[in-house]
């Protein structure tokens, strides 16, 4: 009579590990090492040393990272980074500052983000059977651009 009814419950995904945070460097701590792996890491405090994750980086307000090169699918800076980034997804968030190159094939900046560094734009997918071309090839294939004359 009182019973409460079972309902079935919904057939919920789990969250895959690249698009989660599955670790948190919390904010008065320390790392020094190389960090690498799948899931996704929150950056409170300081890193130094490589990072490659195929995963979600946030380096958080507080957060610092020193460091070659950071490796990731998707890289969120509203802290500060002295790194190389390379990941498929670049935001550098209005707190956020980068020393550092950066390549990927998605980039956002909030007013106020600093960075210094050049950021080098990839295509997300090379059509299967072109080859790469070098920067001397990529140019010759474009057309050529001649002033027009003008009349004095």
């Amino acid at each position: 009579m009182f019973r409460k009814k079972e309902e079935p419950s919904p057939n919920l995904e789990p969250i895959p590990l690249k698009t989660r945070i599955t670790s948190i460097l919390g904010e008065g701590s320390s790392w020094k090492g190389e960090i690498s792996g799948s899931g996704g890491i929150r950056i409170e405090g300081l890193c130094e040393g490589l990072i490659d994750l195929d995963g979600l980086i946030i380096v958080d307000q507080k957060g610092r990272v020193e460091s070659d090169l950071i490796k990731a699918d998707t890289v969120i800076v509203a802290g500060a980074v002295r790194s190389n980034i390379q990941a498929k997804k670049v935001e550098i968030r209005s707190t956020g500052r980068v020393w550092g190159d950066v390549t990927t094939v998605k980039f956002s900046t909030e007013e106020g983000a600093y960075l210094r560094g050049k950021i080098q734009m990839e295509e997300e997918e090379i059509p299967e059977g072109s080859a790469e071309q070098s920067p001397d090839e990529e140019r010759a294939s474009l057309p050529e651009l001649k002033p027009k004359k003008t009349t004095d």
